[in-house]
């Protein structure tokens, strides 16, 4: 009995002293670590829970969860707070972590849009090392560091990647495969070299002739899509068609039996109206020949049902010549290039075609019944209303810009394509917009000289309105493409200029940097971590030249005669920086001297001025006497009718484009028609296409 009794005895003692060192060894016990888990996974969660886990650990999985709450910090658009973090890493690092350090700096260069260094990093980096997930992101971070220039190896990287996604991101992939081969120019498609067993690859570019040799005939097109569906049945296309061509698929021709023809026909913006007018019924009539002399006008009338002249006879002058421009803001105190009456000269040799293959600027229907209302004798509604009642079956106009904005509360029915731009667009899936606008140049230049390598522009532009307009389009757009700081300057009447040539002071490469449209980064705090805000580039470097490389210049023929010597008189004629102007400094004024003066200068220019199309240009010429400014006008005329005439392409199908007189037309989500213009130089006394 007493051995039983001791033993209950002892045992009942140490009981407690059980529990409780197995409570104790509870609380002590280290839970499983997860982030090695999430760095193999898709790392799905915000950046504010990886650093949380960071701050809670204090071994090597400390640097695991610093390398996620980086990637999370990227994604989230948080670049600064991501760099920080990065420079904050440890110098020891496992493998596993140095392999997602190395691609975590792709993508760092890759958000801060220093693309050179990024394909350096990604050419040192194993391929075959990499998990799924970070494959995916290494072929991503291929695309980035492109910059959407088409290429051989961007064409492979998203091949490559197309089987690693689902969802929306594979659409996103297939319609930018697609894209890439769309913006092929046909000398890039025809020095292409590839694999023998590149079958993906092969059929993409298929696709492409199939969609160049059809893409102007929607039932061809179908056909041909459906036949290479046959024949390319395992290609990632041929199951998930890029939206382009899947709309295409489901396009609905837009009638154009009656076009109506909105335009102001007197008022002093009646110069405008009916030198557009002109161009619209010169397509028509004979496309891009030199209409007849027999030809019939279309029917005009004003909404009360009286004849209007349309003769050359009645073309009125406008009261004021320096408000003859682009109808860019077309309220007639608003238009900003100046005319030229001097004689034109000999067209520039045509510049070769940098765009992908677009449709011609080609009558569709010559047959169709114009009709012209006159949109200064009644509010927009009645006008729209009439043309509705009349049996319209597409609105071409308004022109002005106060009947343009009031689209946005109109109830019609009908396609319009208005001929100008509101300040705030609203996507309507019944409206276009196509505007002449030093906007749209501007935009159009710093593309330009961003794909020819340069990276600090400055911009010369007038004191006024205009040039604040020019410097926020350009600014934003360089912003856009991947570029930083743009500098500006200013200038004043040409008397001004003068006098800055007679006192021997020039005009120095430098300027005040622009306020773009970029938000200010401010310090952010994720996590309890609080991360300062960075100084901009502005605060870097206001006030200096910031080592100017491009200057665009917008300004007449003869303020730039005289700004161009200015800055030769600061900077030497051999200045390190290339030299661009808009189209209001190309007024026909290019006599031998001028053109030496000019040399090296590149230029804006809409193709039908650039010799692309000799017969429209003497035939605009003619029609309105050698004004430059007006021949851009009646351009506009021919390039609306055959805007109208693919209406249905340009609103319904992606990256759809018409070979255009005033440029490569292509229309944005929002369907505001973009132009991409050519470029000219002066060289040695000629005018050639810029290189």
């Amino acid at each position: 009995m007493v051995p039983s009794k001791f033993i209950r005895s002892k045992a009942g003692r140490c009981l407690p002293v059980m529990l409780a060192a197995l409570i104790f060894a509870g609380c002590t016990t280290k839970a499983p670590d997860q982030s090695a888990a999430h760095i193999q996974g898709e790392a799905t969660a915000d950046s504010a829970y990886y650093l949380q886990q960071m701050q809670q650990s204090s071994d090597d999985s400390k640097t695991t969860w610093q390398l996620l709450a980086i990637h999370a910090l990227l994604k989230e658009g948080k670049t600064q707070q991501a760099v920080d973090l990065y420079n904050q890493l440890p110098k020891e690092m496992n493998e596993e972590q140095v392999r997602e350090q190395k691609l975590l700096a792709v993508e760092v260069k890759v958000a801060q849009k220093d693309f050179a260094d990024a394909n350096t990093r990604l050419s040192k980096i194993e391929l075959s090392t990499l998990n799924k997930n970070q494959q995916t992101r290494y072929y991503q971070a291929v695309i980035d560091a492109s910059q959407n220039r088409p290429s051989l190896g961007l064409l492979r990287a998203y091949i490559a990647q197309e089987p690693m996604l689902t969802g929306p991101a594979h659409q996103k992939n297939i319609d930018g495969t697609w894209q890439a081969l769309s913006q092929m120019i046909p000398e890039q498609m025809n020095s292409l070299v590839i694999n023998a067993d590149e079958n993906t690859l092969q059929g993409w570019l298929d696709l492409q002739r199939v969609w160049n040799d059809n893409r102007n005939d929607p039932e061809m097109l179908k056909a041909g899509i459906k036949d290479w569906q046959t024949r390319y049945p395992q290609n990632p296309g041929a199951k998930t068609l890029p939206a382009q061509l899947s709309n295409m698929q489901n396009y609905k021709p837009a009638s154009t039996e009656k076009i109506a023809l909105l335009l102001p026909l007197s008022g002093q913006a009646a110069v405008f109206g009916r030198t557009i007018q002109q161009g619209f019924e010169a397509a028509k009539n004979m496309g891009s020949a030199p209409v007849a002399q027999t030809t019939a006008p279309a029917q005009v009338a004003d909404t009360n049902g009286q004849p209007v002249d349309t003769t050359q006879a009645a073309l009125p002058k406008p009261a004021d010549p320096n408000m003859v421009a682009s109808p860019a803001a077309a309220s007639v105190d608003d238009l900003t290039q100046q005319p030229d009456a001097t004689p034109a000269a000999p067209a520039p040799q045509a510049a070769p075609q940098t765009q992908p293959a677009a449709a011609a600027a080609a009558p569709a229907n010559p047959s169709a019944e114009v009709k012209v209302y006159d949109t200064t004798t009644q509010p927009l509604a009645q006008i729209l209303a009439q043309a509705q009642q009349d049996g319209a079956t597409i609105v071409v106009g308004p022109l002005l810009k106060n009947n343009v904005d009031q689209l946005a509360t109109t109830t019609s029915p009908l396609n319009i394509l208005a001929l100008n731009q509101p300040e705030n667009v609203q996507n309507r899936a019944n409206i276009c917009y196509f505007a002449l606008s030093p906007e749209d140049e501007a935009r159009d230049a710093a593309d330009h000289i961003w794909q020819q390598g340069h990276r600090a522009p400055l911009l010369l532009v007038p004191r006024s309105a205009l040039g604040d307009r020019v410097t926020k389009a350009f600014a934003d757009e360089w912003l856009k493409l991947g570029g930083g700081t743009v500098l500006q300057q200013k200038f004043g009447s040409t008397a001004e200029l003068k006098q800055g040539i007679n006192s021997g002071s020039g005009i120095a490469l430098s300027g005040t940097p622009v306020n773009a449209a970029a938000a200010q980064p401010e310090a952010v705090t994720i996590g309890g971590l609080t991360i300062p805000a960075p100084p901009t580039e502005a605060q870097i470097t206001g006030g200096t030249s910031g080592g100017v490389d491009a200057a665009y210049i917008v300004a007449t023929s003869d303020e730039v005669a005289l700004i161009k010597p200015m800055i030769a008189m600061r900077t030497g004629s051999r200045s390190p920086a290339q030299l661009y102007a808009s189209s209001r400094s190309s007024q026909g004024v290019s006599g031998p001297d001028f053109r030496l003066e000019m040399e090296g200068l590149q230029f804006s220019e809409i193709p039908m001025l650039a010799g692309n199309n000799p017969s429209l240009m003497q035939q605009a010429l003619g029609s309105v006497n050698n004004d430059y400014s007006l021949a851009r006008l009646y351009a506009m005329g021919v390039d609306a009718w055959s805007l109208a005439n693919h209406f249905s392409q340009i609103r319904q199908v992606p990256g759809y484009q018409v070979n255009g007189n005033t440029g490569t037309l292509s229309a944005t989500q929002d369907c505001v028609i973009n132009r991409k213009l050519n470029w000219l130089q002066f060289s040695q006394g000629q005018i050639v296409p810029a290189s």
